[in-house]
């Protein structure tokens, strides 16, 4: 039997309702982005890049719904309102009562499970009985990650900068170096020169211990 894929609510008035495709997606995107600065640096003949942070990791894909029934002999060509489907769908992104802000969901087909908020819903009708009524639509939909502030912060694979550490420069590497590599910001070289009373930062050595000074 094939696997329907389903979109939970996870939290506030609805916490709990599924909403069930009416066919899987032939497809869906997921998307990775980063953000990164360029920082320059006296002496050097390019910027070098910082990195920021990570972005929030999105979903996107297409639905598709059909309430059409053709004609038979001696009935006539019918079907309900797909825009009440399609309507669900857009309905996540209104602002719920209790949470005063739209809720979280969770998209689950097969192996994904992605949870985080809807962030755009198109609809685009193509069919309509005589009298108007949409019967066949297909709904573009954005699904948007989102972080859990506690686990990003014991996800953080980088070391304290609040403590003093020592350092042997290796061949080709400059002050900036560490600056970013330890406090994520090349331009705090000059705290590093200024703890190991260096005035001219190209004037360091391959294998000149430096101390990193902790930088609260």
């Amino acid at each position: 039997m094939t696997e329907k894929a389903m979109i939970v609510i996870q939290e506030g008035e609805q916490e709990n309702t599924e909403i069930a495709v009416l066919f899987n997606p032939q497809s869906y995107q997921l998307s990775y982005r980063a953000s990164y600065s360029e920082k320059k640096i006296a002496g050097l003949n390019g910027p070098i890049s910082q990195y920021i942070a990570g972005e929030s990791m999105t979903l996107e894909m297409t639905l598709f719904f059909d309430t059409y029934i053709p004609p038979s002999p001696g009935q006539a060509e019918s079907g309900t309102d797909v825009s009440k489907q399609t309507g669900r769908l857009s309905g996540l992104l209104q602002i719920d009562a209790t949470l005063h802000r739209p809720p979280m969901v969770k998209f689950k087909w097969g192996t994904l499970q992605f949870k985080g908020i809807v962030t755009s819903v198109k609809e685009n009708y193509t069919m309509f009985l005589s009298d108007g009524t949409p019967v066949r639509a297909r709904a573009d939909i954005s699904f948007q990650s989102v972080l859990n502030i506690g686990d990003a912060k014991r996800g953080t694979p980088f070391e304290s900068p609040d403590r003093t550490k020592v350092r042997i420069m290796h061949e080709k590497e400059q002050l900036w170096h560490y600056a970013f590599k330890e406090y994520g910001d090349a331009e705090k070289w000059r705290e590093i020169a200024a703890a190991n009373g260096i005035l001219n930062p190209l004037e360091t050595e391959a294998g000149m211990m430096i101390t990193l000074p902790a930088i609260p």
